[in-house]
C-alpha cells in the first residue's frame, strides 16, 4: 500500500479516530508529543544517541548502517505493537495509521515503509514534529473571540466553566491543562505539571478545535504564570483585552467555599503553600496563619490568606483595566453552579 504524505492542516484534518504514531526516541516523546499520539520508537534513547554520533563522526551512510541494524532486529514486534494500537481504538476498519518523527523524514518513512508492506493505509506528516509546533505557534497568533471568567480567588470560577462547557458553550480550562490552579495552593490534588512544551501543545490543540474562528470561548482569569507553564505572549495579549465578567460574591460565602475545597488537604502540605508566599504574605501574618493550621483552625487560616490574594487580585484587575479591558459585574449571592444563568 503506498504511502501518503500530508500537510499539518491535512494530517490533524484527517485523522479522525485512527492512531497516531509517535516514532520518536521515548525521551522525545515524553518531554512533548501531539495530542492522543502513542509513542511507537523506531530507536531506543541509546540507539538513537549511537546514531547520533556515528553521524556527526563518521556520516551519514555510516549512521544509516547503524540505524538498518536496529531496525531489522525491530520489525516484527513494531508491527505487532501498532496493531494492538490501533485495536484498543475500537475501529472496525482495516488498519489506518498516522505517522510522525521530527522533520517526517527516515524514522517516519521506514516506519510508514514497514506498515505499507503489510497492506495498512498509512499516513506521513510533512515536515514531522517540527511542522506541528509551527502549527502550535500559530494558534496563538489567531485573533480570537475571548470571554473572560473574572472574581476573587474562590468565586468558583473553574466550576462556572464546566457548567458553561457541559450547557454546549466553547471552554478551555486553562488550569486543567496547566495541572495547577495558580496559587500557591494550586498543586494541591493535582497530577505533575507537564513540559512547557506539552502545555502548550495541548492548550493550541483545544483552541484549534474550536470552528469558525470567531466563536465565543469562555477563559478563567489567570495570571500569565500557571505554577511553573506560561500562558503563550500572544493569547495572553488577547485576554488582557478582553472584556470580564466579575463575579461579585460575599466574601464569607468564598471563605467557606475554600475551607471546604482546601481544609481536605494534608496539614503539613498546607503549610508548606503558606511558606512558600510568606515573603508578600508578610512575617507576622505567616506566622498567625501557620498557628492556626497547627490548632486545626482551618477556616481562620484561610480568611488570612484570601485577604492577601483579594489584595493581589485587586491589583492585577487595576492594571488590566488600564490594558483596555472592560469590567461587567455580576452580583452573585454565593458561589453556585447556578451562576452560570447569568452568562446565558
Amino acid at each position: 500500500m503506498p504511502v501518503k504524505r500530508l500537510h499539518i492542516e491535512e494530517f490533524l484534518m484527517e485523522k479522525k479516530s485512527y492512531p497516531v504514531l509517535d516514532v520518536r526516541s521515548p525521551r522525545e516523546y515524553v518531554h512533548a508529543h501531539l495530542p492522543g499520539a502513542k509513542s511507537l520508537p523506531l530507536f531506543s534513547d541509546d540507539e538513537r544517541t549511537v546514531i547520533g554520533t556515528a553521524y556527526k563522526q563518521l556520516g551519514r551512510s555510516v549512521a544509516v548502517e547503524e540505524g538498518l541494524k536496529f531496525f531489522s532486529s525491530t520489525m516484527q514486534s513494531i508491527r505487532a505493537t501498532a496493531l494492538k494500537i490501533f485495536e484498543e481504538t475500537g475501529e472496525k476498519t482495516d488498519p489506518v495509521f498516522y505517522v510522525y518523527c521530527w522533520r517526517g523524514g527516515m524514522r517516519s518513512n521506514a516506519v510508514a515503509w514497514l506498515l505499507g508492506l503489510y497492506g495498512y493505509n498509512v499516513f506521513v506528516l510533512e515536515g514531522g514534529y517540527k511542522s506541528f509546533r509551527k502549527w502550535v505557534l500559530a494558534q496563538f497568533e489567531k485573533k480570537r473571540n475571548l470571554k473572560i471568567i473574572g472574581g476573587y480567588t474562590g468565586s468558583g470560577k473553574t466550576e462556572l466553566l464546566a457548567t458553561l462547557k457541559k450547557r454546549g458553550e466553547n471552554t478551555i480550562d486553562i488550569e486543567h491543562l496547566a495541572n495547577h490552579k495558580g496559587s500557591s495552593f494550586g498543586d494541591l490534588g493535582m497530577p505533575p505539571q507537564p513540559q512547557q512544551e506539552m502545555f502548550e501543545n495541548n492548550l493550541a490543540w483545544e483552541l484549534g478545535s474550536i470552528n469558525p474562528i470567531e466563536s465565543t470561548i469562555w477563559l478563567e482569569d489567570e495570571s500569565r504564570n500557571i505554577g511553573n507553564v506560561q500562558i503563550p505572549e500572544g493569547l495572553w495579549i488577547q485576554m488582557r483585552k478582553s472584556d470580564i465578567s466579575f463575579l461579585e460574591i460575599p466574601f464569607a460565602e468564598r471563605l467557606n467555599f475554600l475551607t471546604q475545597h482546601y481544609g481536605k488537604f494534608n496539614k503539613e502540605n498546607l503549610k508548606n503553600a503558606v511558606v512558600r508566599i510568606q515573603k508578600k504574605l508578610g512575617g507576622l501574618e505567616t506566622k498567625n496563619a501557620i498557628q492556626y493550621l497547627e490548632k486545626g483552625k482551618i477556616k481562620e487560616c484561610f480568611e488570612i490568606l484570601l485577604r492577601y490574594y483579594d489584595k493581589l487580585y485587586s491589583h492585577s484587575l487595576e492594571k488590566r483595566l488600564e490594558e483596555g479591558g472592560h469590567l461587567h459585574k455580576i452580583a452573585c449571592k454565593s458561589v453556585d453552579n447556578m451562576n452560570a444563568e447569568f452568562f446565558r
